[in-house]
């Protein structure tokens, strides 16, 4: 406040001593003409740098033509006009007086601002300019200094919208000596606000209506002041419909009228409300938006999960994504609608209590995976492009919207795949059947290998166990050697089966040999072939002995007729 004071214009800078002559007028004779006096004089003559008065004095006193320019330099001062004057210096030896104008005024202004501070008064001002630590203010002559903490109850936003504005204030001191004055605008702010509260403490009361202004603004809700009370108006009680911040509906400063929900006489706590002053449209809802009605609304957010629809005014129901479509699988509801879009909803279940409605827009058109499974009964064979290829399998396009998969699985009955691309790429027109059409879990499946029997459900009596069979070295593991028998019909030589001489499979075969066996396990069921080369040489030792035997026998034979011969032709 010190250094606010400091840099006040001293309006009375190069002058005399103003206590001194501020002395000489309380204790002058207005009936003689003292200096220091304030007398009554009238306009006598106006000249280029002075405007002579007449005080009674020898000679017309001088006043500088200055004091009486407006700021357009035209001088305000008539020709018998009559004003008060200072009597700033007399000389009776010549008989010339130096008066002033405007010393006089200011003396009688301090005078009428004194006995305002001391009544208490009220005095009008106007702010002029912004000056460190608060304002200018003119006070009819006198300029006063307000400071900023003194402006209002509460900070103000825009200082400079204050200038050049006419207020009252209250005045709090004032220094003659150093031609200061400082006055308040809040004092007086108060002083109105607390009369207004302890007059609204008496009448206020719960499911009162009564009206406030705006004066801050959270993302919780808005502080409206009563008038001397602040009452908080939450931001769930501003409307029936959903809002994201209370922007969206009050402004500051805005004026309205609102229904006291609550009032705490101790605590001095008032809770507003100001969706009540209108019928709660969630009442008879059901009645209004009966399960599996179509109806018409407005996006008004979206979100993660679903899309916010304002069925009329105050009523909002959510379509969750997953009823958004019955084909796509969207990431975000963005995909399909954008704020403010008009969408068709059906009705798909209402909670009065707790003021919730689902909707859903997929159901406005019939279910498309209905219409395919009566399309394409389990059986049915088909022709689609691929779309997509991934590890698990191939989708195929079937209907808008809807793809059908062949899992890796079902690809071929005999050919181990790896990944789906070793054989087909996207855009292959490939034919298949359908395997299942699971309309509730949206699942349709299809099948490649289906279209042709399965070469393992004969082969049991192709190769029945125990035939000795050729085939090829397609893989040689660690456990053992896999041959190929015919195409896509493997059987494995494990390495227990290939011999006591062979502990390692890979020293004594190759991708690629050709080596016989003996089918020692068939099973369709579990598609596996067990062959064994141990088995097949076992067999074959065991067969060479009988050989053997039986050609003994047959040598006897031979030489038992030929010596039967011989002897015959001796008889």
């Amino acid at each position: 406040m010190a250094t606010a004071n400091d840099n006040m214009e001293n309006l009375f800078e190069g002058e005399e001593n103003f206590a001194d002559m501020l002395g000489g007028y309380l204790n002058s004779d207005m009936g003689d003409l003292e200096e220091g006096a304030i007398v009554k004089g009238e306009i006598v003559a106006i000249e280029n740098e002075h405007v002579l008065v007449n005080v009674g004095f020898k000679s017309e006193g001088q006043i500088p033509a200055e004091e009486f320019r407006d700021a357009q330099g035209n001088i305000s001062a008539v020709v018998g006009e009559s004003i008060d004057v200072y009597v700033e210096r007399k000389n009776d030896g010549d008989g010339t007086v130096k008066l002033s104008f405007e010393k006089a005024k200011r003396m009688q202004l301090f005078d009428q601002l004194e006995e305002v501070l001391e009544k208490g008064g009220i005095i009008t001002g106007m702010i002029t300019r912004r000056i460190k630590g608060g304002y200018t203010v003119d006070l009819g002559g006198i300029e006063a200094f307000l400071p900023g903490s003194h402006v209002d109850l509460r900070p103000v936003p825009d200082m400079d919208a204050l200038v050049n504005q006419n207020y009252e204030f209250r005045i709090l001191k004032i220094n003659r000596r150093r031609s200061n004055v400082i006055v308040s605008r809040r004092v007086l702010l108060e002083e109105e606000r607390d009369t207004k509260r302890s007059a609204l403490l008496v009448t206020l009361d719960e499911g009162q209506l009564v009206t406030g202004k705006a004066k801050n603004i959270t993302e919780y809700g808005v502080f409206v002041d009563l008038g001397g009370l602040d009452g908080l108006l939450h931001i769930t009680d501003m409307s029936w419909k959903r809002i994201r911040h209370p922007r969206e509906m009050i402004t500051m400063g805005q004026e309205m009228e609102l229904k006291v929900l609550s009032f705490d006489k101790d605590t001095q706590k008032v809770s507003l409300g100001l969706k009540q002053l209108i019928a709660d449209p969630w009442q008879d809802i059901t009645a209004r938006f009966p399960e599996a009605s179509r109806h018409t609304g407005k996006v008004t957010n979206l979100v993660d999960y679903g899309v916010f629809v304002e069925l009329e005014a105050g009523v909002e129901g959510l379509v969750h994504i997953s009823e958004m479509s019955w084909t796509r699988k969207l990431r975000h509801p963005s995909q399909m609608v954008k704020p403010t879009d008009e969408v068709e909803v059906i009705i798909l279940g209402v909670d009065s209590d707790k003021k919730r409605i689902s909707l859903g827009m997929k159901q406005i058109k019939p279910n498309p995976w209905e219409l395919v499974g009566e399309r394409f009964p389990e059986g049915t064979i088909l022709e689609g492009v691929i779309k997509n290829i991934t590890e698990f399998g191939m989708f195929i396009g079937i209907e808008d919207g809807i793809d059908g998969l062949i899992h890796v699985s079902d690809i071929s009955w005999t050919k181990k795949l790896r990944h789906p691309s070793e054989m087909f790429k996207v855009g292959d027109v490939v034919q298949a059947k359908v395997l299942t059409v699971d309309q509730e879990n949206e699942k349709f499946t299809l099948g490649m290998k289906q279209l042709a029997d399965d070469p393992w459900s004969s082969v049991p009596s192709r190769y029945p166990v125990g035939n000795i069979i050729t085939g090829t070295v397609t893989n040689v593991t660690d456990f053992g050697l896999f041959v190929e028998v015919e195409e896509g019909i493997e059987g494995l030589i494990h390495v227990t089966e290939l011999g006591k001489k062979i502990k390692t499979p890979s020293e004594s075969f190759n991708e690629g040999d050709q080596v016989q066996a003996k089918i020692i396990h068939v099973s369709a069921d579990e598609r596996r072939l067990g062959l064994s080369v141990k088995q097949m040489k076992e067999e074959e030792d065991r067969r060479k002995p009988k050989e053997y035997s039986a050609g003994d026998t047959n040598i006897s034979s031979t030489m038992a007729d030929a010596f039967a011969a011989f002897n015959k032709d001796d008889e």
